[in-house]
């Protein structure tokens, strides 16, 4: 059996994964260019999900199982996939503390004035009249209650937020004080100090917080988008911004990545702009590998049961 990677593998990874699985071929590239003269022996693939396209299905005739070492899907030749009945999983879940720690890194950051003061010190300038907020009792929505929505809640909750929840369907989530299915999302945006939008890009989700919702904030809300850049209208955004009927915007993640030069995010004071890394941690891959692994024994034994198994028709 053939597992192809497209993206790298320490030896101690590799070593673990021949321990679960004496009888695998292991080939390691940098790249599916670079893997492409073996996809036709692939039964199983590690990618990153960004660099298959319909023509790699077609050609892994052998291909049964791809893991993805990532959690965003939107990229991923899902027809293709489906129509061969190919298990998807992916490393939903390894991001929910970092994110986590992101946002309320950023809610704090807005909070308690961490631009203009640190603004304020490279001109010298001692100014004791900024505002500054305190958290506990304002009121955090998360557009998007799953494992990471959760994770940010737990830590809101530490903070004495009150937290509301939007998701797919209506259910129990914790740290959540109250939820909402999406019939809820107005709601929601009206009663918000600071939403976090954490939703999957979906063609139901592409462009979901336009300029409708945001004419639902307060004005003295802020926005955090760490989904991805088309779950938000970035041109009503940024009118909102620039004409303060908002607060302000913490943004990880834009339409088109890297953010031009010239963009004008960039140069908005009451914007945070980052270059898509609210996920990043020395612990990721281990996070990952720890899933693909377990995966793997089950998938090479039959005993046990498969997680973050993903749909291939809705693709998530």
């Amino acid at each position: 059996m053939v597992l192809l990677t497209t993206c790298p593998v320490s030896d101690r990874h590799l070593a673990a994964i021949r321990e679960i699985a004496p009888h695998l071929d292991i080939r390691v590239f940098k790249n599916i260019d670079e893997a492409s003269q073996d996809l036709a022996d692939a039964e199983i693939m590690i990618t990153y999900g960004e660099d298959l396209t319909p023509a790699h299905i077609a050609a892994s005739p052998n291909l049964k199982w791809i893991m993805v070492i990532s959690a965003g899907l939107e990229l991923m030749p899902f027809p293709a996939i489906d129509e061969r009945n190919i298990l998807v999983t992916n490393a939903r879940g390894i991001h929910k503390g970092p994110m986590a720690e992101y946002t309320l890194g950023m809610i704090l950051m807005f909070s308690r004035r961490f631009v203009e003061l640190y603004q304020n010190q490279q001109k010298s300038l001692w100014d004791r009249t900024i505002r500054i907020d305190e958290l506990s009792g304002q009121t955090l929505g998360i557009i998007g209650a799953g494992a990471i929505g959760s994770e940010i809640a737990k830590r809101a909750k530490a903070f004495d937020m009150h937290v509301l929840g939007v998701a797919a369907s209506k259910r129990d989530v914790e740290g959540v004080d109250e939820m909402f299915d999406q019939s809820g999302l107005d709601d929601v945006l009206k009663r918000s100090d600071y939403v976090v939008v954490i939703v999957p890009l979906t063609d139901k989700t592409h462009g979901m917080i336009g300029e409708r919702e945001i004419g639902l904030m307060k004005e003295s809300a802020v926005l955090i988008n760490i989904a991805r850049g088309q779950v938000v209208d970035e041109n009503a955004l940024l009118q909102a911004l620039q004409e303060k009927k908002i607060r302000g915007a913490g943004l990880d993640v834009f339409v088109q990545e890297p953010l031009p030069e010239s963009h004008p995010f960039w140069g908005l004071e009451n914007a945070v702009v980052t270059p898509h890394l609210s996920s990043r941690s020395p612990k990721y891959m281990e996070r990952a590998q720890e899933i693909f692994q377990q995966n793997l024994r089950v998938f090479t034994s039959g005993a046990g049961e498969l997680i973050n198994v993903i749909d291939t028709k809705k693709g998530y």
